[in-house]
């Protein structure tokens, strides 16, 4: 199985190495421009300006053209999971509501069973989208095709996931149920197509300076076949006419630095891609499998804002070279999967632990094993048994794990007033700072507790300096005190930044309890109580009040609510008037966990 050998991902210890690539703009005789680029990358920035300044003063000519004829071929109809992958790409759908809208979809009659993996089409069903393709858009388009299942643990009860009659072009009860029948419709048409044909077209320039070649590629779309009806993000890439030995103008060059990356951030998509690819589950659980570990916290959906970061851009005109400097946000990325520390904690307990679970092959194992046992080849008994036992005793072996281990605690450096250390690690409810151990007080019959505090927003327990988690341990902080005396405390909770005076707590979104002054604090304490005056209409002790709700003036006792008629004035109300209002509303329904 994979092991990670330290807690941080390959991803975060991904050290960005830089190179340059070159490009060139030139005009032709008849004004038309071209653009090419060295298809080799280079090293340093001198190496860069070394090849511009001998561009400078050279002269540049065709070396070579090149014309291929290509095909495009359709993609099969659509399976579980690339049905999963293509609505979250194409429509911008997570697994859940592709599967969601499939159902509803499969239940109205509209599509076949949403939950294979087989590219199977029945005869009939090819047979009616021949007919339709041809007399639509005409005999040069059709192209009777039969895909075969290639993954060796698929089953083949069901046919791939296409529409029950083809000449149902627009299906659906709502806009995106419409939108991912569309997009089943025009795989399933598609796949039974012609190829698409193109022209791929290669110029190569070559300077007098150096014999590092420019080369300059396109692609003409000279049939669109099955294109007509799935599309594509293909764009046609049109190169002017020239032959060898044609003279160019180099009319700019540039050498831009890039920066590589670590591996990809899955999306939902890439998931998909790489559970189906290890075998991992089944079509049906992949959906489910996402959401869940989403809903338990395990793995958050947002955005990465990245590190700024310098890069070098030199470049030639008019025989001059300039070298400047452009600021990117290197690692930025947008919609993806992104581990919280519960994950990274839960995941190296499990494969330190439960290595042979965690293996990326235990899935595909029991798969094969539970066949056996359907086709009498296993003995369920012996195959519950080999798993059973060793799988014991590693739950009876990780039970005399310490907390202090589970937790992963890192030494982060030590307080330079008190001498404590201060460790990141991960608690109850989540990942924290800690300040100090558990010691012996003076007496000796004591124990004084750690500080603890929250780790900022967006640090992380491997990567917390020893600056940032002394900042946090400054808080709560004394901003200062309200007209009538009250000390404003400023602090960070379960739900961000407050402040608190007396027993009141006011959010101060999106101010930094750190920084926050007292005239803020102030101004946002008085709306506080202005908001609370505006939803307390009246207040008739023992718990019964009317206020002001998100849906509208209401009474309550503290566990019974009651609306109030829009024809009744809230503030005419008196106790007896509120308390038979009460008593005529329906008693207010248990709640019921959600399941998961």
């Amino acid at each position: 199985p994979y092991r990670r050998q330290r807690q941080m991902c390959i991803r975060d210890r991904h050290s960005a190495e830089s190179s340059f690539k070159i490009s060139a703009n030139f005009k032709l005789a008849d004004g038309t421009e071209l653009v090419a680029e060295v298809n080799k990358p280079y090293k340093t920035a001198g190496e860069v300006e070394k090849i511009l300044a001998e561009w400078a003063n050279a002269s540049f000519s065709v070396s070579g053209v090149t014309k291929k004829p290509g095909v495009r071929n359709p993609a099969p109809p659509f399976t579980t999971s690339t049905l999963q992958q293509a609505a979250s790409s194409r429509l911008g759908m997570s697994p859940r509501q592709t599967m969601r809208l499939s159902q509803q979809l499969y239940e109205a009659g509209l599509i076949t069973y949403m939950r294979t993996d087989s590219l199977n089409m029945s005869q009939q069903a090819i047979s009616q989208m021949n007919k339709y393709i041809v007399q639509k858009y005409g005999a040069d388009y059709g192209a009777i095709r039969h895909y075969k299942t290639s993954s060796a643990g698929a089953q083949e009860a069901h046919e791939a996931i296409r529409p029950t009659d083809v000449k149902k072009v627009n299906a659906g009860t709502d806009e995106r149920a419409k939108k991912l029948y569309d997009l089943i419709w025009r795989r399933a048409v598609a796949s039974q197509m012609a190829s698409a044909k193109l022209e791929k077209t290669t110029i190569k320039i070559q300077p007098t300076s150096n014999e590092d070649e420019l080369i300059a590629s396109g692609e003409i779309v000279s049939f669109d076949g099955f294109l007509k009806v799935y599309g594509s993000s293909y764009d046609d890439k049109l190169l002017p006419p020239v032959k060898p030995g044609d003279k160019l103008e180099l009319v700019s060059a540039e050498g831009l630095e890039s920066l590589s990356r670590g591996p990809a951030r899955y999306t939902e998509a890439s998931l998909v891609r790489q559970l189906e690819k290890l075998g991992i589950g089944r079509p049906s659980t992949y959906a489910p499998t996402i959401a869940t570990i989403q809903s338990r916290g395990y793995v958050e959906r947002g955005d990465v804002e990245g590190e700024p970061r310098k890069i070098i851009k030199i470049t030639l005109a008019n025989g001059q070279i300039a070298t400047t400097q452009d600021e990117i946000f290197y690692g930025k990325d947008t919609n993806k999967l992104l581990p919280t520390d519960t994950a990274r904690v839960v995941t190296d307990f499990l494969l330190k632990h439960f290595d042979k679970v965690m293996d990326y092959d235990f899935t595909k194992q029991i798969e094969a094993e539970l066949d056996d046992i359907a086709e009498e080849e296993k003995d369920r008994l012996s195959v519950l048994s080999e798993f059973y036992e060793p799988f014991h005793k590693s739950v009876e072996a990780s039970s005399e794990v310490s907390r202090a281990e589970a937790a992963q605690a890192r030494l982060v450096g030590n307080d330079p007033e008190s001498g404590k250390p201060i460790y990141a690690r991960f608690g109850r409810f989540g990942p924290m700072l800690q300040k100090g151990d558990k010691e012996d007080g003076a007496d000796g019959d004591k124990q004084l507790k750690p500080a603890f505090a929250p780790l900022p927003k967006g640090a992380k327990i491997e990567t917390i300096s020893l600056d940032e988690a002394l900042k946090m341990f400054k808080l709560p902080r004394l901003v200062g005190k309200t007209a009538d005396g009250q000390e404003i405390i400023s602090n960070i909770g379960r739900f961000g930044p407050y402040v608190k005076i007396g027993s009141t707590f006011v959010s101060i979104k999106p101010h930094d309890p750190h920084d926050i002054s007292e005239a803020e604090a102030r101004e946002l304490y008085l709306q506080k109580l202005q908001k609370d005056a505006e939803k307390n209409i009246a207040d008739f002790g023992d718990g019964l009040k009317v206020l002001n709700g998100r849906f509208g003036p209401y009474v309550t006792d503290g566990t019974k609510n009651a609306k109030i008629p829009k024809d009744t004035d809230p503030k005419s109300l008196d106790a007896n008037a509120a308390k038979e209002l009460l008593a005529k509303a329906p008693a207010k329904k248990p709640f019921r966990r959600a399941k998961k």
